[in-house]
């Protein structure tokens, strides 16, 4: 690795951990206020609504999240009757998650809401810091993706979101 990209290297560091608290602060308020579900029960949510019916493993697998989170996550949302459990009639040891009638429905609601609420805050930018700010967005979920899936082949067969 040359100085440069070394540099390069700790500069995105630097802006990857404070955006963080910045994304947080500007968009995770308005998830708190349009829902009392956490983001880890919407990432379930948004999984099983792309993924159809998932085992616990893999939504920890596509979440990054370790099996044990995961099982906690589905009981507060098996309470809310947005998911259900299904065991294999093959085998009564694997059990799968999917999302109910009612999760799709309340998701969606709250998918609107969220996106209602970021457009306002979205909206208060100029035509070309939208423009530069789409092309950044696409362009760090582009490389944080290439990150995970390298990642993830060299450790496990689990494909990300």
């Amino acid at each position: 690795m040359t100085e440069n990209e070394d540099k390069y290297i700790d500069k995105i560091i630097e802006n990857l951990i404070s955006i963080h608290p910045l994304l947080s602060k500007t968009f995770s308020r308005a998830l708190r206020i349009k829902t009392n579900l956490n983001p880890g029960s919407l990432y379930v949510l948004a999984v099983l609504t792309n993924h159809g019916k998932l085992s616990m493993s893999e939504i920890g697998c596509k979440l990054s999240m370790p099996k044990p989170h995961i099982t906690s996550l589905v009981d507060k949302l098996i309470v809310e009757e947005m998911v259900e459990r299904l065991f294999d009639p093959k085998d009564r040891r694997v059990v799968f998650v999917q999302i109910t009638p009612k999760g799709v429905k309340d998701f969606n609601d709250i998918k609107s809401e969220i996106s209602m609420e970021l457009r306002g805050k979205l909206e208060l930018l100029e035509a070309s810091q939208l423009e530069a700010f789409s092309v950044a967005a696409q362009q760090v979920k582009d490389n944080l993706m290439t990150i995970i899936v390298e990642n993830n082949s060299n450790h496990t067969s689990c494909k990300p979101l």
